[in-house]
């Protein structure tokens, strides 16, 4: 699926990056932590154009797949996912998972979940059913996928003509990666609000 995403990107340009980058934010298995660095890539050796045209559109098509996502949360409810879910591999566990996650950290929940391998795709949509304010949603999720976007074009950008050969191995230790990347957002998250309630 990836290698087609990849190949679609490199025919179709900046439109094939911004309808692969929504898809994978309602649900597809796009695999955007391969699919970025690719682009990166593309970018370095003459194939997608300038690489912050590239980055702003990738964000962009992030906001747009989420926005979708949030509309069919928002809408569609609990039934519509429950009942069409499976078909993107968001079944009624995962909900549930994704739903108590957001309960405890609320709308900078939406941030964490932008590095959070296939989480990042589907947190829209139980942001939609619990109704979360548009302003903040938005605004963690232009943050947060900046950070991502940017961080692994950059990265693919800088390797260039070596990604193939570092690709595997990045998209083999790519989950771990995250998890350890969120983790620190998390540390720091709550350092900070440690020090925040620490009486002066």
């Amino acid at each position: 699926m990836q290698h087609a995403v990849v190949s679609f990107i490199d025919h179709a340009g900046l439109g094939g990056l911004f309808i692969a980058m929504v898809l994978g934010n309602i649900g597809a298995p796009v695999g955007s932590e391969v699919v970025l660095p690719t682009a990166g890539a593309l970018a370095a050796t003459g194939h997608l154009g300038n690489l912050w045209v590239a980055i702003v559109v990738a964000i962009l098509a992030e906001l747009v797949g989420q926005g979708l996502g949030y509309a069919i949360g928002r809408f569609g409810g609990r039934p519509l996912v429950e009942r069409y879910g499976k078909y993107v591999g968001f079944h009624h566990d995962r909900l549930d998972q994704v739903h108590a996650f957001f309960g405890r950290w609320g709308s900078f929940a939406v941030f964490l979940c932008r590095f959070i391998p296939v989480i990042r795709g589907i947190d829209g949509i139980p942001a939609g059913i619990a109704e979360m304010d548009l302003a903040p949603f938005f605004l963690w999720t232009a943050l947060g996928s900046t950070i991502f976007c940017g961080g692994l074009m950059l990265l693919g950008n800088a390797l260039g003509h070596h990604l193939d050969q570092i690709l595997p191995l990045f998209h083999h230790y790519a989950r771990l990666l995250f998890i350890i990347a969120a983790a620190a957002i998390v540390a720091a998250a709550g350092v900070a609000l440690l020090r925040r309630k620490r009486p002066a």
